[in-house]
């Protein structure tokens, strides 16, 4: 069993299934992807499972502007759906723009503007999960579910 600040029953033995995790890292792959397609930088995907029954994977990337944070969180709704069939279940800073946080539930990705990133610095926050390496990421991400 994945060990959980929570304890022992933070996580269910259905929530561990194989399967998943690698949806949801499928899905955390491909978030990437697009974001690093539309111009995102400095992307990180970290995996959270061993620290939070919360959720799987965190992406986070960087845009240079609002209207490029904007696209690339559209981008990254159209790709989930469209290739993986996954529907957001919540946005939240879109209308600011400067972090903006999209839930795909076992998925959480974070866009940012450079200053509001090194402000809130989640690398480090999170800095106990592991780094999904990004050749791995460039590799499966267009994998199909």
């Amino acid at each position: 069993m994945i060990k959980s600040p929570l304890g022992d029953s933070a996580r269910s033995t259905v929530n561990e299934s194989p399967v998943r995790f690698e949806s949801g890292l499928r899905r955390a792959l491909l978030a990437a992807q697009t974001a690093e397609d539309n111009r995102g930088i400095d992307i990180v995907v970290l995996d959270t499972r061993e620290l939070t029954p919360m959720f799987d994977y965190f992406v986070i990337a960087t845009g240079t502007s609002r209207r490029q944070i904007h696209a690339m969180s559209e981008e990254i709704d159209h790709a989930l759906e469209d290739r993986m069939g996954d529907r957001r279940l919540g946005i939240e800073g879109y209308e600011e723009s400067r972090w903006i946080l999209l839930d795909y539930g076992d998925v959480v990705v974070h866009l940012f503007e450079p200053e509001t990133r090194d402000y809130y610095a989640l690398e480090d926050l999170w800095g106990h999960a592991k780094r999904v390496p990004r050749s791995t990421e460039k590799g499966d991400a267009g994998s199909g579910p």
